[in-house]
């Protein structure tokens, strides 16, 4: 089997309303899209959500940086997946997120041309049920209750809430937020590396009492060396996002004893293959892991769920962001119930598309 042409599409979709970090304000979901199409008629899609902020990608280096990826794979075998992410990396450096989308497709391909569904392919079963939070973006404290109430009125089982400004703030969020829907439902927090290290220790200190199930990157990224110390004095247990990018990543804050979990992401790991490298280390080391994304359409995140369905070790999801757009593109893919549960396709490969006529709107470039 042979590529034969790639298409490689600018996805923009406006939110239902910004999306909110510490790290800034998101009101578009900016992503590419990519089709590896083959000499057997075998099509594979695949999708990334690049973060300025995270990755060090955008909308615009993804499309261009997509090209350059397009052309050093075509006429190559897409089942060597090894060999397709090798050739990848002796392109450019780092690109993640890009990259993540071509595994995508490449694992789309691979797992139609086996007449598996994805999640059979990478050996994983539907033993586990998965279930997304829900993500309450940072702001005002008192919307960020009403937001949390919302969720929880609207069936959710879990919560998660950005922070990162500062002690006091988010203390007050949290504790306003937990007044309001009570101490039963979970919450998860995350930073985004907004708290500095003695900061990160004294809010998460404060923030025993209301049940928090865990915390994402509390400090920044570059200051991994000082994870450990608070993870070492944290009540509640650290799970290492931005600071895990791939399994040497992994392996790095395995050896220092850094965190208590990993947030695997598709766009931070350059995919699927190097993902399961992440959590082949996690599950020798005994380390618990969440299966996440960025601002992914149900296309990027039904990679994402067959991904969760491979390891008892992945616990915890959080697909929540294709809930937020005002336009769903995708055809076949995850779907969700009211109670935040996902369920995953059975068909021959990812098991999602994108509508025809969405992409004859979009601005593309073909490779042939």
């Amino acid at each position: 089997m042979k590529i034969t042409q790639i298409e490689i599409y600018k996805s923009p979709i406006k939110l239902k309303e910004p999306f909110v970090t510490s790290l800034g304000l998101l009101d578009y979901a900016k992503n590419v899209i990519v089709i590896i199409r083959t000499d057997k008629g075998i099509s594979g899609f695949g999708e990334c959500s690049p973060f300025m902020t995270i990755n060090g990608e955008s909308f615009d280096t993804c499309f261009i940086v997509g090209q350059y990826l397009a052309n050093v794979l075509k006429g190559k075998n897409p089942l060597n997946i090894e060999a397709c992410s090798q050739a990848m990396d002796a392109v450019i450096y780092s690109n993640t997120s890009i990259k993540s989308a071509f595994d995508i497709a490449l694992h789309d391909i691979a797992s139609q041309n086996a007449n598996l569904p994805l999640f059979r392919f990478l050996s994983g079963d539907k033993r586990k049920i998965l279930i997304t939070d829900y993500t309450v973006s940072i702001g005002d404290s008192t919307k960020m209750a009403s937001d949390a109430q919302k969720i929880k009125d609207n069936g959710f089982q879990v919560i998660k809430v950005k922070l990162g400004e500062s002690k006091d703030k988010d203390v007050e969020r949290i504790r306003l937020i937990r007044e309001t829907i009570g101490m039963t439902i979970p919450i998860r927090i995350d930073a985004n590396q907004g708290w500095d290290t003695e900061e990160a220790i004294q809010t998460l200190i404060a923030l025993e009492p209301y049940n928090i199930q865990h915390c994402e990157e509390p400090i920044p990224r570059w200051n991994f060396m000082e994870l450990s110390k608070v993870k070492k004095l944290s009540p509640i247990p650290i799970m290492a996002d931005e600071s895990c990018c791939d399994h040497q990543d992994a392996k790095r804050l395995i050896d220092f004893s850094s965190c208590d979990l990993f947030n695997v992401k598709l766009g931070k790991s350059s995919g699927i293959f190097k993902a399961q490298k992440i959590i082949q280390l996690a599950e020798q080391a005994g380390i618990k892991i969440q299966v996440g994304g960025f601002l992914e359409s149900r296309l990027g995140f039904t990679a994402s769920a067959h991904l969760a369905l491979t390891s008892d070790n992945i616990i915890y999801c959080d697909f929540d962001t294709p809930l937020m757009f005002v336009e769903d593109p995708v055809v076949g893919g995850i779907t969700y119930d009211k109670k935040g549960v996902v369920t995953v396709p059975d068909t021959p490969g990812l098991g999602a598309t994108i509508d025809y006529n969405y992409l004859q709107r979009q601005i593309k470039t073909v490779i042939n």
